[in-house]
């Protein structure tokens, strides 16, 4: 078979002072080199998809499809070994130096070679005992998906490579602090195609603007939206060197899918016309070479750092939603835990309805009944038991309260999944209205993606309830502006609404909160609010109609009467319950509803 060129993420590992070892005990050296490798060894590279290319006597050479689970797959290994070697005598220790790359290789059946395979070796050379040295271009790729405190040790010149190599570290003492990675790998591949599920390239904009100096935009925009894009938790994402070399190229689709091991590609085109800027993306499916999705975005120039980033986080949000739901329509005879999960988030995606969450839950507990260690299916199940505490459409209030934060509990001893973490904890203080003590796990979550636009909602939605009522809207058009056709774009709508009627400007309280019914008609709140706007003008019909509905729709009795909705549901702070006797309540008793 003839050699084939890739880009390919490698590990090369070896045991310290193996020859020194070997003198001293060469049978006991290799029983116990062989039990080391047989049981954590050999488990971790299969747990991450690796495929270990050759052993080396007294090390290995690994290869992955993905950078992230190559360098999870050597924290999981040095936080093994740390273990095993606790308590073993200084001269029976066998002690790893790992070192990771990500580059282009020659490959062929039995072996792989290149500059990638050395730079690798080099890199492990460079490593401490029981250390991992990883190349700036790992670092790159996995400094904001993965939490391990490399330390940047500069510029290395090593033997038969003629640039200086960027060396990361992570240190002994850091991986012997870390905890146990326990949770199995959430970026699975497909056997179709041997692509991780939730993969893909961007490849370099084109610019299709008169003037050819405008391709410095069309670069820029790219490079942001790879970056943003390897945010998202568990999306693989080609680095944006790899990426380049493709530019001015012809797009064969399926070969580009094979050559770099995704499953999707996103082409896009810049066009500048005086003081407009269009953006055009395309989302391509690389097994079946189909368009999955298509979006046009049009701007003003006057500040094009603001430009690039609310385009760039638009893209950011679409795509995250859309992968989601081509991974999920993807379907199978045979469903495994990573199935039911894609499922279970594509059925949380589209909107806040009773069925939607119950569909959800059903299929996120399949999910943990397959993989009781999967992180992606406890903390998705967490959200939506959380969802349906906030959306007004559980039962069992306190029972879905304590399971999601048993399940939170679980997830945040993960190094994995810290974004969603803070989210999902501040969620769940939002749920127990501990919305001072939430705001700042919004933040945390938000610092972490400055593209989680739910979190920045939910800050909004919190600042609503502790009375900072002047701070609600600016957060709500913020995630309205970067996720304009969020299948939760109901909830933000009808939040501005809310503020405004709160605020006695009852049309613009209006005019909101239809966009937000217009929405998601299944929610029982803006029914709610809108009967009380109609009812403050004296809308008699449209009052009455808009608080039957929001009675039938409601899980619980609250609209039956003022006292049992003020027992049921706070305002938050004695400034919006002041400001609520005039306005929102006042409004519900004209439409109807009495007082006791």
């Amino acid at each position: 078979m003839a050699a084939t060129r890739r880009l390919a993420a490698i590990l090369a590992a070896d045991v310290v002072g193996y020859s020194r070892l070997m003198r001293a005990d060469e049978e006991g050296t290799h029983e116990r080199f062989k039990a080391h490798r047989n049981e954590l060894l050999d488990r971790k590279i299969s747990e991450h998809r690796g495929r270990i290319v050759k052993y080396t006597g007294d090390g290995m050479l690994v290869e992955f499809a993905s950078i992230v689970e190559a360098v999870l797959c050597a924290v999981g290994v040095q936080c093994g070994m740390t273990r095993r070697n606790h308590g073993v005598a200084e001269d029976e220790r066998i002690d790893l130096r790992i070192g990771v790359n990500l580059g282009d290789v020659i490959a062929e059946p039995e072996d792989i070679y290149g500059d990638g395979v050395n730079i690798a070796a080099r890199l492990e050379a460079l490593a401490e005992p029981s250390g991992i040295c990883i190349s700036q271009t790992v670092y790159e790729q996995i400094r904001d998906k993965l939490p391990f405190p490399f330390e940047d040790l500069g510029l290395r010149q090593v033997k038969n490579i003629d640039r200086p190599l960027h060396v990361f570290a992570l240190r002994p003492a850091v991986i012997a602090a870390l905890p146990a990675i326990e949770d199995t790998p959430s970026i699975l591949v497909s056997s179709a195609s041997g692509a991780p599920r939730l993969s893909i390239c961007v490849l370099p904009f084109a610019n299709l603007s008169a003037d050819h100096e405008q391709q410095y935009l069309a670069d820029a925009i790219t490079d942001d939206v790879t970056t943003d894009l390897s945010r998202i938790p568990d999306l693989v994402v080609i680095s944006r060197n790899t990426a380049f070399t493709y530019r001015n190229k012809p797009i064969e689709t399926r070969q580009i899918g094979r050559e770099l091991h995704v499953r999707y590609l996103l082409q896009g085109s810049v066009r500048r016309s005086g003081n407009r800027v269009r953006v055009n993306t395309q989302l391509i499916d690389c097994e079946i070479d189909t368009h999955l999705w298509a979006e046009r975005f049009d701007h003003a120039t006057e500040d094009l750092f603001a430009l690039q980033d609310e385009v760039t986080g638009q893209i950011a949000n679409a795509l995250n939603l859309e992968l989601v739901r081509a991974e999920a329509a993807r379907g199978g005879e045979h469903p495994d835990a990573i199935d039911y999960v894609l499922r279970g988030r594509a059925a949380l995606n589209k909107g806040s309805t009773q069925e939607n969450i119950s569909e959800a839950i059903h299929l996120l507990e399949k999910a943990v009944a397959l993989d009781r260690l999967s992180i992606d299916a406890r903390i998705f199940l967490a959200h939506a038991l959380i969802c349906r505490v906030l959306e007004q459409m559980s039962d069992t209030v306190q029972l879905d309260i304590e399971r999601a934060e048993q399940l939170i509990a679980e997830v945040r001893r993960s190094p994995r999944r810290q974004s969603l973490a803070h989210f999902w904890k501040g969620q769940l203080l939002r749920a127990q209205h501990r919305y001072e003590v939430a705001i700042p796990e919004f933040e945390a979550a938000i610092a972490l993606d400055r593209n989680s636009v739910i979190a920045l909602a939910s800050v909004g939605a919190c600042k609503f309830f502790t009375g900072a009522l002047e701070e609600v809207i600016p957060a709500q058009q913020q995630a309205i502006r970067l996720s304009p056709r969020d299948p939760y774009i109901a909830n933000w709508f009808w939040r501005i609404g809310m503020v405004h009627l709160l605020r006695s400007r009852t049309d613009e309280a209006i005019l909101w909160i239809v966009k937000a019914r217009s929405a998601n008609s299944q929610l029982a709140g803006p029914h709610a609010w809108l009967a009380a706007a109609y009812g403050l003008r004296d809308d008699h019909g449209r009052a009455a109609s808009e608080l039957a509905e929001a009675r039938r729709l409601n899980a619980d009795d609250r609209y039956v009467s003022i006292a049992r909705f003020k027992s049921i549901q706070s305002l938050g702070s004695p400034k919006n319950l002041a400001l609520a006797e005039e306005t929102f309540f006042a409004g519900l008793r004209k439409a109807g509803v009495p007082e006791e």
